[in-house]
């Protein structure tokens, strides 16, 4: 299974509305991993139906209202950028992050739209009370082929829990882009990154319209 597929495939949460006004009437905050699974289910489930009724699912819909509130977009675009992030201006920093999560929703969408029942298997979380960083383990697993470890690491922010980076086999999603990304501001400048970015979402929506 390709490894972006799998990464798209189990992706999940949304954020849990929170009211300050009532806080002792609120649940106890989800543990991130229970969020993760959770809403994969809700995604799946979405695809499963949509599939046996003979629809078209939105998907960039459902990767908007499902899977990318979780990201936290400005965290994963600056350690992406790496050093090249303190050099670029506010704004190019926010066409950055612009950019970075319309590419990583093209992504998912692509990724969901191949989904074909297969199955996700979570690891118990290895987390302290306390702990603002965990990592939340899984498995993609289909007939016929070798399952693929999808590694979530998430931070507890404000916002509640979020994902500030994904390992599809070991390997870092934030540190793949990060080798792309120094290689194109070395050759064009931030941007240049910001341009190519564009260019890519540009080359993907044009895609999708075909």
């Amino acid at each position: 299974m390709p490894k972006i597929l799998a990464a798209g495939l189990a992706l999940s949460v949304g954020l849990a509305v929170w009211n300050a006004d009532a806080q002792l009437l609120a649940p106890p905050p989800a543990r991130p991993d229970a969020m993760v699974k959770a809403v994969t289910s809700e995604v799946t489930a979405v695809l499963k139906h949509d599939r046996a009724a003979g629809e078209r699912t939105d998907i960039d819909r459902l990767v908007e209202k499902k899977i990318l509130p979780l990201f936290d977009f400005q965290r994963m675009t600056s350690m992406a950028v790496a050093r090249n992030w303190r050099d670029a201006s506010p704004e190019q920093q926010s066409a950055l992050v612009a950019e970075f999560r319309t590419l990583l929703v093209r992504t998912y969408s692509v990724s969901l739209s191949s989904y074909r029942d297969q199955e996700i298997d979570y690891k118990p979380l290895r987390a302290v009370a306390g702990d603002t960083e965990v990592l939340v383990m899984s498995s993609v697993r289909q007939p016929g082929a070798q399952a693929v470890t999808i590694d979530y690491a998430m931070e507890d922010t404000l916002a509640g829990w979020k994902v500030y980076d994904v390992k599809v086999a070991g390997v870092s999603l934030v540190i793949t882009y990060r080798e792309t990304f120094a290689a194109t501001v070395r050759d064009g400048g931030i941007d240049g990154l910001i341009e190519t970015l564009a260019g890519k979402n540009r080359q993907a929506a044009l895609r999708l319209k075909q």
